[in-house]
């Protein structure tokens, strides 16, 4: 909410708050909805984000327009165009019982018209018309028509059948629960038009079944006979009893009556569009926005005789040794890291999201905690995620150029660069400021992985979504396609529980519950154990790319319970639940821990480290590893500081020379291209 201004509340429903606001920027007014997702329920969720759908599908001169939406304060919002003049409720209330002209009527309805037949082309019902729901310019000339919360999208030309709706308005064959289509809009707009003509409803009663009986009998007053007869007529072949028997909006547009008007709208009345200029649904706000000191500053001058909760070392991209990044306090404890091309990000345990930026970085970069990559060892500043607000992070992941978080309840928010689609919101645009993943809002998102340009999240009820680039299969849906919205992963067997996924730079791993794993993708040098591999390390068959996700094949990764996975440029190491460690991959540069280079494609066995391996993670060409006891090895190519240490390579696993004040235990790990980022925590 830091682009508006609060004026009032305009409205309150069942599943928010309505706000007139301004934007800071240029005093613009818009209606913000605010609604309380990490509240509700994932059905509830599911209707809010049904809002979300409806309105950016929808793009018209007649219906309120949807400008984007952002998490604030743990609710939705949703920003909307404002219309100064009310309701058309308000506006035949303000005529004190006085008919309109027949002229005015058809000048309202024939944009009614208009906007329900854009809504129709996208196969969408909205449900819910009434005149509380038609809204006025500031002149009350130009109709605007909003509040698609209960909208529904169809499949196909089939029919809805969920009862919903305001009652007075509601066709006869929703009372009755059949099934119901367009048909059932024209009918709630045959009650608007009744409602235009005589300044009030056509159906109404003291009780609900009373005004059903009236609904179902189709019994309304007559209209005065002050309005043509082709007016009346019209009003009552939409009120048909009989859907099949209502006309279809083209050919209520094609009444003389209303030719007349649609005439009048594009001349008299000036020529009005029925589409405007698409623009992007996030503008690019100064990245120098928000960029004051973090509270208490980074000197560590007063802070010294304070021994950190936690402490973050960094290495690579020129630099030869771990040094310690700063923290935003010495009470800060880092729960998490994830390293990217250019970023570095740590969630703290009180939910908080940080970045480190260093001296290196442009003015005009939209990544927060984006790194300069020369030579010099630069100086990095923690700054927290902007417009976080009371939101609690859980869990980030770092692409290329892109990042991805998910909060305690589930909700997944992505920024960044939006090239190849990878920030999920359905376009290639890019995003300053975290952003919902719309698709994902009705569900309960519990682990989200960031590759290079593509992306695995995977929900409370294992369902594996992935969205961004699929050049090599890596998006597990059978195609080499790219996505940039969320598409459902189908998950061959029942018993496959999918509970964490990985992604790598071209390809894709998934953990079941049961600890099985799945791969799809670039399987060469046989590093996703793609290969049929049997007990005597005999190579049956080879793979070379797989697009969908495929159980592991390779012995003896068939015949253990997989606790984690590291995927890197060309290899990767799998990690069982008792500690044992299996390398997959070339070993060119010795990141398989041995000193042969040119191993054939079965998985090897480190066993240096007697099966007490903690945690650990892949960058392009070195592997990092953590044991029980807080140690920390490297081992791989080692140019640019990728081993922490200055050795050229290594294809023994070497200790990294970590200091602390006190004995601590590493906490995560996260490897990007040739970066380090590793978090600790102190031992009490």
């Amino acid at each position: 909410m830091e682009k508006y201004e609060k004026i009032r509340v305009v409205g309150r429903g069942a599943y928010g708050i309505v706000h007139l606001c301004q934007r800071l920027s240029d005093k613009k007014l818009f209606i913000i909805k605010q609604i309380p997702v990490e509240q509700m329920t994932k059905d509830e969720r599911q209707a809010a984000l049904n809002e979300v759908k409806v309105l950016s599908m929808l793009n018209h001169i007649n219906i309120i327009e949807y400008y984007e939406n952002f998490l604030e304060d743990k609710a939705l919002m949703i920003v909307m165009e404002y219309a100064p003049g009310g309701t058309l409720l308000d506006y035949l209330q303000s005529r004190n019982g006085q008919l309109l002209d027949e002229e005015e009527i058809l000048k309202f309805f024939a944009q009614m018209l208009l906007s329900l037949q854009h809504v129709h082309s996208k196969q969408i019902l909205h449900r819910d018309l009434k005149t509380q729901n038609i809204l006025l310019d500031k002149k009350k000339e130009l109709v605007k028509i909003g509040d698609f919360g209960i909208s529904k999208v169809l499949s196909s030309k089939s029919k809805a059948f969920t009862v919903v709706g305001t009652p007075c308005y509601i066709s006869p064959e929703l009372c009755e629960g059949k099934p119901y289509n367009q048909k059932s809009d024209i009918w709630a707009l045959g009650c608007v038009l009744y409602e235009l003509a005589s300044l009030k409803r056509a159906f109404e009663a003291t009780t609900l079944p009373a005004l059903i009986l009236k609904i179902m009998r189709g019994t309304f007053s007559p209209i005065s006979d002050v309005y043509s007869v082709e007016l009346r007529s019209l009003i009552l072949s939409m009120l048909h009893l009989d859907p099949n028997k209502r006309p279809h909006i083209n050919q209520i547009m094609a009444q003389p009556i209303v030719i007349n008007a649609l005439m009048y709208l594009h001349t008299d009345m000036g020529s009005v569009p029925c589409t405007r200029i698409c623009r992007p649904l996030s503008n690019m706000p100064s990245s120098s926005r928000g960029r004051t000191a973090v509270k208490g500053g980074n000197s560590a001058r007063g802070r010294s005789l304070i021994q950190a909760l936690s402490t973050v070392f960094s290495w690579g991209g020129g630099v030869n040794t771990p040094i310690k990044l700063p923290l935003p306090s010495s009470e800060t404890q880092v729960i998490q890291v994830s390293t990217g091309r250019t970023q570095k990000a740590a969630v703290t345990k009180n939910g908080r999201l940080f970045f480190w930026e260093s001296s290196g970085v442009s003015s005009e970069s939209i990544i927060p905690g984006a790194v300069d990559s020369g030579t010099n060892i630069p100086v990095y500043v923690p700054r927290y995620l902007e417009g976080q607000a009371a939101v609690t992070i859980h869990h980030v992941a770092c692409g290329d150029l892109f990042n991805a978080c998910l909060t305690d309840r589930g909700i997944l928010m992505t920024y960044g660069s939006g090239a190849n689609g990878c920030l999920g919101h359905g376009n290639y645009q890019d995003v300053a400021q975290a952003k919902i993943v719309e698709a994902l809002l009705g569900y309960e998102v519990v682990q989200v992985s960031c590759g290079a340009s593509h992306v695995l999240a995977v929900t409370n009820e294992h369902e594996v979504f992935s969205w961004g680039r699929g050049d090599n299969g890596e998006l597990g849906l059978n195609n080499q396609e790219s996505y940039p919205c969320p598409q459902e992963i189908p998950i061959a067997g029942e018993e496959m529980l999918p509970s964490h996924v990985y992604c790598g730079v071209d390809c894709s791993m998934i953990i079941t519950q049961d600890g099985q794993l799945l791969a799809c993708g670039n399987n060469r040098y046989n590093k996703l154990g793609l290969d049929v591999i049997d007990e005597s390390g005999t190579s049956i068959s080879t793979v070379e790319e797989q697009t969908v996700f495929t159980p592991v094949r390779s012995y003896p990764i068939t015949n253990i319970k997989v606790k984690h996975v590291a995927l890197g440029t060309s290899h990767s190491a799998i990690l069982s639940e008792e500690g044992e460690c299996y390398m997959l991959g070339t070993n060119q540069f010795g990141q398989l821990g041995c000193d042969d280079t040119l191993l054939p494609r079965q998985p090897y066995h480190i066993t240096l480290f007697n099966d007490k391996i903690h945690t650990l993670a892949c960058g392009d060409t070195f592997t990092v590893a953590a044991l029980q006891d807080g140690e920390v090895y490297t081992w791989g190519k080692g140019s640019r500081g990728r081993l922490g240490r200055p050795d050229q390579q290594s294809n023994l696993p070497m200790k990294v020379n970590i200091t602390g004040e006190e004995p601590f235990q590493v906490v995560c790990i996260s490897c990007s291209h040739g970066n380090t980022l590793l978090a600790t925590k102190r031992k009490y």
